[in-house]
């Protein structure tokens, strides 16, 4: 892909003018609807979402778009498509914890080229271009140096669908809990990427996500030197809906605590 630093200054914009819109509501009486038990949309997002289609409408009117509220390409489409979630952590949103952003990525065939993460709570703006590095605030980011799970502060988030999966969900969860030396849970895909990305954070892992939550905190922590992969250790691509990723030393064994994992649960649901 030829670089156009109109992409990131679109990226950059797109989603600096989510938070205004965020923060423009935080707090206040807003209308909050359902879209699963669980699951939770506020008119905010709404109101972001259309915003930012707007804005690539009228700039990149050939360019295909998948958002969370509204839908859109949920193929991975030839060519370009911007991929966006206008507020990722709307249960925080809803209850007034002030952990939420907004998340871009340009995809080109699937592929993220271009990322751009903004936390308003914090001011906090990631960016990050395939090939040219990731960075916060124009500032270059790089993974932790953490080499072992029990020196590993770990992030993880739990799917919609927890309630009829709390055995394995909550399971996978305590078998991280016994080797690293802590684990998180925030409730923003996209924030605990780019936390990782910013070396806050060791590793992640989370499954049942969708391409907006991770197609551009993964292209961050690629370009801050992490890796990221399929829980499974296979390439990760953001249709694939889970995502693994790490400053790198300590994915193998997050692979094998998770393998470990999963191979012990299957054995007790066929006892």
């Amino acid at each position: 892909m030829t670089r156009n630093p109109l992409f990131l200054t679109t990226a950059v914009e797109a989603v600096v003018r989510a938070g205004d819109l965020q923060m423009a509501r935080f707090g206040q009486d807003i209308r909050i609807d359902k879209k699963g038990a669980i699951d939770l949309v506020t008119e905010v997002d709404l109101a972001v979402e259309r915003m930012f289609r707007a804005m690539i409408a009228e700039r990149f009117p050939d360019h295909a778009i998948l958002a969370e509220e509204l839908g859109g390409a949920a193929q991975v489409p030839a060519g370009p498509c911007w991929v966006f979630d206008p507020i990722d952590g709307t249960t925080n949103y809803a209850h007034g914890l002030p952990i939420f952003c907004a998340s871009l990525a340009l995809e080109f065939d699937g592929t993220a080229e271009v990322a751009a993460v903004y936390d308003p709570n914090r001011k906090e703006l990631f960016t990050a271009e395939r090939g040219g590095g990731a960075f916060l605030n124009g500032a270059p980011l790089r993974v932790s140096s953490a080499e072992t799970l029990v020196d590993a502060l770990l992030v993880t988030g739990f799917p919609y669908d927890v309630h009829s999966r709390v055995d394995e969900i909550v399971g996978l969860f305590g078998a991280f809990v016994g080797q690293a030396r802590a684990v998180r849970r925030l409730g923003s895909a996209a924030i605990d990427l780019c936390w990782v990305a910013a070396g806050r954070m060791d590793g992640f892992w989370e499954s049942d996500l969708k391409p907006w939550d991770i197609a551009a905190g993964a292209l961050l922590v690629e370009e801050a030197g992490g890796r990221v992969s399929c829980l499974d250790g296979t390439p990760f691509a953001s249709r694939q809906n889970q995502v693994l990723a790490s400053n790198g030393r300590i994915h193998d064994a997050m692979l094998d605590v998770i393998d470990t994992f999963g191979a012990a649960f299957r054995r007790r649901g066929r006892g």
